[in-house]
């Protein structure tokens, strides 16, 4: 059943925003549209709330109903630089605005960039962590919940990997191709 609710959540994230970027863009209703876009918070609380009825009615934690917790911390970080990303491709394609910009980083600005995407990557996993802490601490059964704890597991894991691979680039930046070098 949580499955469901975490599908029937990304569907909405999603149509929130397409929908707010066309009150926006395409229907010219820019207040509306900042409703509308701030109301994806709330199809992340109303994920939490199935996630903890489906836990607190007896079903045992499978890695669903950590995915919901998954999902929650990675929409609450990321959300709004994808909410960004869609509104510039909105804006390129309905008003003609400048193309957004595809840019190579090397170097420093590389190395930098890696480690902004590594700490974002950090604080949805506090995010989740916590939820997912929140969840077992008022179930209350360690057995029911204890797919849940093994899902951070995994996921530090992946942490730990990220980590090594963003700051790497600290240690050896990304080089500009030779043919970009010499033109420059």
């Amino acid at each position: 059943m949580i499955g469901f609710f975490i599908v029937l959540c990304e569907i909405s994230f999603w149509i929130f925003i397409l929908g707010g970027l066309f009150l926006r863009y395409k229907w010219r209703q820019k207040k509306l549209s900042i409703i509308v876009l701030s109301c994806t918070p709330l199809i992340d609380l109303l994920l939490l709330i199935f996630t903890y009825i489906d836990l607190k009615n007896g079903a045992t934690s499978t890695s669903l109903h950590g995915l919901a917790a998954v999902y929650i911390g990675v929409s609450l970080i990321y959300g709004h630089s994808i909410i960004q990303w869609a509104d510039k491709q909105f804006s390129y394609r309905f008003i003609k605005k400048q193309k957004p910009e595809k840019r190579r980083l090397y170097g420093k600005e590389h190395a930098s960039f890696e480690r902004y995407g590594f700490y974002k990557h950090a604080a949805s996993f506090l995010v989740s962590s916590l939820l997912i802490l929140f969840l077992i601490f008022f179930i209350g059964n360690n057995s029911q919940t204890a797919g849940l704890a093994s899902l951070l597991k995994y996921w530090g894991i992946i942490l730990l990997i990220d980590f090594f691979i963003s700051f790497s680039y600290t240690i050896w930046p990304r080089q500009k191709p030779r043919s970009k070098r010499i033109s420059q």
